[in-house]
């Protein structure tokens, strides 16, 4: 674990960036399109765009992208995926990772999350700060479990999908494609592909399409 490429130099990007050092990668180097504009994300420089990224794919031991946003993560992946990049997954060693879970190429684990035994992550996911998912959970690509939510056992989420700030969801649930759970919502009953839901319990607020939420 040497030196950490991660497309998309937000926020998100940086919080990748302090984990990845804090499990022992030791450089850490950003790409993002508002270069040549923006030289640095934080302490670490940007030292070039998407295009340039495909270009020095070499360079780097590991590639990972940075980008809150489901849709365009799923969509950056997936072609750095067939470009050959060495893709990685980054765990904060103040998560918990069963050894008996699967965590896919280019998901992140944050600081205080949980994924337990028997859980499967897919490509490109995100189990942010203090989130939980529990036993036998299947989380599709680029599904993001946002800060502080947490997933009961058995509960199965489409590819895509985000799960709001502090949301709660009930063993054995399955929530489709595409969907968007608010921030603080209880999910009582499953969840049909592309709804917005929110409250306790969670109730349909309007159709929608491919989830695309920001860090």
């Amino acid at each position: 674990m040497k030196k950490l490429a991660v497309l998309g130099a937000s926020g998100h990007g940086r919080v990748i960036a302090d984990s990845a050092l804090e499990a022992g990668w030791v450089q850490v180097v950003f790409y993002d399109d508002r270069w040549p504009s923006l030289q640095a994300a934080g302490e670490w420089p940007v030292v070039g765009d998407w295009s340039r990224l495909l270009e020095q794919l070499s360079i780097a031991d590991g590639v990972i992208v940075g980008i809150g946003d489901c849709g365009v993560r799923a969509e950056r992946h997936a072609s750095l995926v067939a470009s050959g990049a060495k893709l990685t997954h980054i765990v904060h060693p103040r998560a918990w990772v069963s050894s008996r879970a699967v965590v896919g190429a280019g998901s992140v684990v944050m600081a205080g999350g949980i994924v337990n035994i028997g859980a499967v992550l897919g490509a490109a996911c995100i189990v942010n700060t203090g989130a939980t998912v529990d036993h036998d959970c299947s989380l599709g690509d680029a599904v993001h479990v946002a800060p502080g939510a947490h997933l009961s056992g058995q509960v199965t989420v489409g590819q895509c999908t985000w799960i709001g700030v502090g949301a709660c969801i009930r063993q054995g649930i399955r929530i489709g494609s595409g969907v968007v759970v608010g921030a603080g919502a209880v999910v009582v009953s499953d969840v049909a592909d592309g709804l917005t839901v929110a409250g306790s319990p969670a109730r349909k607020l309007e159709r929608r399409g491919m989830a695309r939420t920001n860090a």
